[in-house]
């Protein structure tokens, strides 16, 4: 049996919760088309009898100057240092940019260092000319890896494939968690990031990555509804208004489409309570980061 560690690194918005979902089999990590989405290191697990693929899902590679920033980067950078295999990915939509060679050698060093191996994942082939892919590839010429594999994880391309090459690159080993864990997160912890996500797919601009999820409760009632009370937290008052809207329709319209993702995950029904309330300035104040979840493991 072949058991391991990877580490799935990139640029943000490269896909790579999307790449570990589909793999899994299972929403183990929210999406969205915007830059930090994913704020922490999250597990998602692929076990068979044959195998079993503890995927590390990581922060995007993203520059921004507040400490919270600095966290998720910490979380990534820290991540590739103890793992098994590095498998960086690589929005191949948006076309191979230097910055994505320079930051993709670093981390070939990174592996080198450690003693683990690098692939790389070269993904949303699906919305980009066919005809481009070839001199795409090309530029990884060079690379110190273990091949490049053309993905589409909306579409599944390829995906059968990567998945094989993964495997053959863990060490033969016992199974690091049970068969039947998919993710080292908590029901509380998704519910949480289920709202932010539908916050993230909602609002523009700066409003959703300037707001924090705390769970204030969750608990089933005898019927077996759960109850879920959560604060959106937002930096600014006039955010604040945005989130709410006109008479309330904006946060009514968000918390719906949560609740039905809350439902949908928990497999009942959810009576979702949510207020918002301002913390100025809480991405650079550590107490607070502390308080919401986001401290060093």
């Amino acid at each position: 049996m072949r058991s391991g560690t990877v580490a799935v690194i990139g640029r943000a918005n490269a896909g790579k919760s999307t790449l570990i979902n589909v793999i899994v089999g299972e929403k183990v990590a929210i999406v969205s088309p915007k830059p930090q989405t994913t704020r922490e290191r999250i597990l998602g697990i692929l076990t068979t009898d044959d195998y079993q693929i503890v995927f590390e899902d990581t922060p995007g590679i993203y520059k921004a100057k507040n400490r919270l920033n600095d966290f998720m980067q910490r979380q990534t950078s820290d991540t590739a240092k103890d793992v098994d295999l590095i498998l960086f990915v690589i929005d191949g939509h948006e076309g191979v940019k230097e910055e994505d060679l320079e930051t993709l050698s670093a981390y070939s060093k990174t592996a080198e260092k450690n003693g683990a191996k690098l692939l790389v994942a070269f993904t949303k082939t699906d919305i980009m000319p066919k005809e481009k892919i070839p001199s795409e590839l090309v530029k990884f010429a060079g690379i110190e890896c273990e091949g490049v594999i053309p993905v589409s994880a909306r579409k599944g391309k390829n995906v059968k494939q990567l998945t094989e090459k993964i495997v053959s690159l863990l060490p033969e080993g016992e199974k690091i968690f049970e068969e039947d864990i998919v993710s080292d997160k908590s029901e509380k912890f998704m519910l949480k990031e289920i709202m932010r996500e539908k916050l993230l797919l909602k609002f523009d601009k700066e409003i959703p990555h300037g707001v924090a999820v705390v769970l204030n409760e969750y608990k089933i009632r005898p019927s077996g509804t759960a109850e879920v009370n959560l604060d959106i937290i937002c930096e600014k008052q006039n955010h604040k208004a945005i989130l709410i809207g006109k008479q309330g329709a904006a946060l009514k319209e968000v918390s719906s489409f949560a609740r039905e993702s809350m439902e949908k995950f928990l497999g009942r029904k959810v009576f979702l309570t949510v207020y918002v309330k301002v913390k100025e300035n809480w991405r650079d104040n550590p107490l607070l980061l502390t308080e919401y979840g986001y401290k060093e493991q």
